[in-house]
């Protein structure tokens, strides 16, 4: 069974960063692409970023692209969102993402985690 579980959320200024990490166990960590998603209050949730298997290749959305940094550390089992620039609309609950496929992805996979609570203060 796939465990997903996110840690690092918090409340920050505009402007300031947080690093989100993704803990996974259950499977081979390092054979399958991962991502981030989030959902505002009101809002359906949302893809933010994504990462091969290798971490080779990642993928963003147009609105947190050059302001966010997905990477992963396959040795450790761990996955991490570095968010810089925050904005108040960045303010969501990000969610890790495991997919069933080796490549990035834009639609979700099967696998979740419990979330964490990102909010930006103006």
């Amino acid at each position: 069974q796939v465990h997903l579980e996110e840690s690092g959320g918090g409340l920050v200024q505009a402007g300031g960063s947080v690093r989100l990490s993704c803990a996974a166990s259950g499977r081979t960590f390092s054979s399958y692409a991962m991502a981030w998603f989030r959902q505002a209050p009101g809002k359906e949730r949302e893809f933010v970023a994504t990462i091969s298997w290798t971490g080779d290749d990642t993928y963003y959305a147009g609105s947190v692209k050059g302001r966010f940094t997905i990477s992963r550390d396959n040795a450790k089992n761990q996955m991490y969102l570095q968010m810089t620039s925050l904005r108040p609309e960045d303010t969501a609950v990000y969610y890790c993402n495991g997919h069933n496929i080796k490549n990035v992805y834009l639609m979700p996979g099967p696998y979740w985690g419990q979330g964490t609570q990102v909010t930006v203060s103006s």
